[in-house]
């Protein structure tokens, strides 16, 4: 039998980026427990087949958006809600990284990671507000899990200035909106992982496994049941108090620092 306070079936959720990486390993978790959950990405081919595979679990929805362009975030929404008249649960999963060294990044390698990991959030948030606080109440609040990164945190060893800098403010985000939205019966939360194996990170390098044994006390990078865990939580009534805060997934890493 359930623990009804960690439960999150019958809910209705969006994840962007959740074809693969940390996005595929929420959708997943959520496919899992019963929750009806849309995957969006840029390729519909990618799209159509992650939720495939998805669905052979439960109920997934493959949506095909380009979450870099301005228009993509009201796109989404709007072909969202050609399904659904509420949304019980956003993930802004979506993200771009550019690791130009300080000497050589451009304006457009700036542009398109604050484009898709700060722009693209803050608008899906104001176009899907009408679905959200439709599926908010008292006792439920509709959730909003924005995935930030440590690398908002602290300073990786590495150049990654527009990366940094646009988690970071995704996390000074989440606050503000927690602030705004509290009104509406709408929690917001941001979740900051350390090392997982994703497009951005190859977990399996040497270069990763030798940080992850210097650096993270478990001697490990992230697995898919440690993000299940954590967004599973939030998004259940066991996490309907936590509001505003962004929690690290990182093994101890920073603790470590």
């Amino acid at each position: 039998m359930g623990d009804s306070l960690f439960s999150i079936a019958g809910k209705t959720a969006l994840v962007t980026g959740g074809t693969s990486g940390v996005g595929a390993m929420i959708a997943r978790g959520f496919v899992r427990r019963g929750v009806k959950t849309y995957i969006a990405s840029r390729d519909a081919k990618r799209c159509r087949a992650a939720a495939a595979e998805l669905s052979q679990e439960g109920t997934c929805i493959g949506l095909a958006a380009d979450l870099s362009s301005a228009e993509g975030p009201q796109a989404l929404a709007a072909l969202l809600s050609q399904h659904e008249e509420r949304l019980d649960i956003l993930v802004n999963n979506a993200g771009a990284n550019d690791r130009s060294a300080i000497e050589t990044a451009t304006p457009e390698d700036w542009d398109f990671v604050q484009d898709v990991n700060l722009r693209a959030p803050f608008f899906l948030v104001q176009h899907l507000l009408p679905l959200l606080r439709a599926a908010a109440t008292a006792e439920s609040p509709a959730r909003i899990i924005n995935i930030g990164s440590i690398g908002g945190l602290h300073i990786p060893n590495w150049e990654a200035y527009a990366y940094g800098a646009s988690k970071a403010a995704l996390h000074h985000l989440t606050r503000a909106l927690t602030k705004r939205l509290g009104a509406d019966r709408i929690v917001v939360n941001a979740i900051a992982p350390g090392p997982f194996p994703s497009r951005l990170t190859d977990t399996a390098s040497e270069a990763v496994k030798k940080s992850v044994e210097t650096y993270i006390p478990l001697k490990r990078p992230g697995e898919a049941e440690d993000i299940e865990g954590l967004t599973v939580f939030l998004a259940s009534r066991a996490g309907g108090y936590v509001n505003g805060c962004t929690i690290p997934l990182d093994g101890g890493y920073l603790a470590a620092l």
